[in-house]
């Protein structure tokens, strides 16, 4: 009984230290100490088989979804993700990829993988909004959200069986549930609402770093919205628990207003955004009618040289209309 009543007492030491505000160190609200901060929430989980994790999944995303590949459109969704990533708290190289799917989403895998959909660039009106939804993915791989919120769920496990320790498993890790076809674990995209609000508050950060409005998040939040509002089911189902809502979006203007000092100006958007635009829309045509095109049946034409002689008898090719003769030998 005793053995069981310490366990619980270290169980919930563990999870109050794994808490969205226990961060290891530095002040998160302090723009100008961006990249020196210790943002990333505790772990039990290593941050090299973090990586491991999702360079995995990022493989079978790369299988199995439709990828752009066009050099133009990614080189460019990539140098945008950097310039934030270099502007950040993110202490591991990222990775860019860039899906051939309408839906407005973007999401980072574990390890600092990161997937951004066409559509984003897509349903976009400026740079500084697909540097807003990349500035939030960045933003949850820098806290470690995934590792820590893993972390909490295996301890929670833990507390089920408190006096029986074994080491965490693979299966843990990957949870059972699977999201958006690609077979990526759940708990890999959906977060809770304090990591979601914290995710918003250093995206803000880091977009505003960089060089950004940070406005145009909000803004992009409101098309979200509206979108999902004209055509219910736009919106991807792995925001179904933890959507953009009106409050997050008083939140974040609360916050902008609080702590990003204003500037005189902003990078809102580019020549290049109008033209990237335009050919990622000519791309994702072609795509599509790729697909489109199906396979064709050619028909054979009637060839001379099959015809063949046996004594008198001739047995000569009638052409594809007509079915092969069988004639009586003598």
């Amino acid at each position: 009984m005793r053995i069981t009543k310490a366990v619980s007492i270290l169980l919930t030491t563990g999870l109050l230290a794994l808490a969205p505000g226990a961060l290891a160190g530095g002040d998160k609200a302090d723009v100008n100490d961006i990249g020196n901060r210790k943002v990333a929430h505790k772990s039990i989980i290593s941050q090299e088989k973090e990586i491991a994790i999702g360079k995995q999944y990022a493989s079978e995303i790369e299988k199995q979804a439709k990828m752009i590949k066009d050099p133009v459109v990614t080189e460019y969704v990539n140098r945008i993700a950097q310039n934030v990533a270099r502007n950040s708290d993110l202490t591991i190289p990222l990775t860019v990829r860039v899906i051939d799917s309408p839906e407005i989403n973007a999401f980072a895998l574990p390890g600092g993988f990161l997937f951004v959909n066409s559509g984003v660039v897509q349903a976009a009106d400026e740079e500084d909004q697909v540097a807003g939804v990349i500035a939030h993915e960045i933003a949850h791989v820098a806290a470690r959200h995934w590792a820590s919120e893993m972390t909490k769920a295996t301890l929670l496990q833990y507390a089920t069986i408190p006096l029986i320790f074994v080491p965490m498993t693979y299966p843990v890790y990957m949870g059972i549930s699977s999201a958006m076809n690609f077979g990526i674990p759940v708990a890999f995209l959906k977060f809770s609402r304090n990591a979601e609000a914290e995710a918003d508050f250093l995206g803000l950060q880091y977009m505003y770093k960089a060089g950004y409005d940070p406005s145009s998040y909000v803004t992009f939040f409101s098309k979200v919205i509206n979108e999902e509002r004209r055509q219910p089911g736009s919106v991807p189902k792995v925001f179904s628990d933890h959507p953009p809502t009106p409050d997050r979006i008083i939140k974040c203007q609360e916050e902008i207003e609080k702590i990003l000092p204003s500037r005189p100006q902003y990078l809102v958007t580019t020549s290049e955004f109008n033209d990237v635009k335009a050919r990622l829309t000519t791309v994702v045509a072609s795509l599509k009618k790729h697909e489109q095109s199906g396979p064709t049946l050619e028909k054979r034409a009637p060839n001379d040289s099959t015809q063949t002689q046996t004594g008198s008898d001739k047995s000569t090719s009638q052409g594809d209309d007509n079915p092969p003769v069988l004639k009586r030998r003598d």
